[in-house]
């Protein structure tokens, strides 16, 4: 598929789907006039992508994670470090405290809504 059709099919960007893969994080085949070829598997890697990224984690972290992410109970990493654990704990430990919040945000404005409505039935 070309890159418009990728694009449509994740929300994401020519933009972005051409800065993706400056950073190794898709690929993509050069048709004989140099357009760019997407396989069927760029939709679910741009949607994993795209998530890590809302999650917080920078490309280049992605970037070495993203061969373990392929294969879910084949985990493959020959290339870890101390230094790359502790800096993925760390980004996990943040990813929770951010879920966290997040929760406790979602459960006060639920409760903000069903105060608003107890106050006023008529309201939706």
């Amino acid at each position: 598929m070309r890159i418009g059709e990728l694009a449509e099919r994740t929300g994401t960007s020519r933009r972005l789907l051409r800065y993706y893969e400056e950073q190794s994080l898709i690929v993509s085949e050069r048709r004989a006039n140099g357009y760019r070829d997407y396989d069927q598997s760029s939709v679910d890697r741009v949607i994993q992508v795209r998530g890590l990224l809302d999650a917080g984690l920078p490309t280049r972290i992605i970037k070495q994670i993203l061969p373990c992410l392929d294969k879910p109970r084949q985990i493959y990493f020959p290339d870890a470090t101390p230094e790359m654990l502790e800096t993925l704990e760390s980004e996990r430990d943040r990813m929770t405290r951010r879920a966290e919040c997040l929760l406790r945000n979602r459960d006060a404005i639920t409760e903000y809504l069903a105060a608003v409505r107890a106050y006023d039935p008529a309201l939706p």
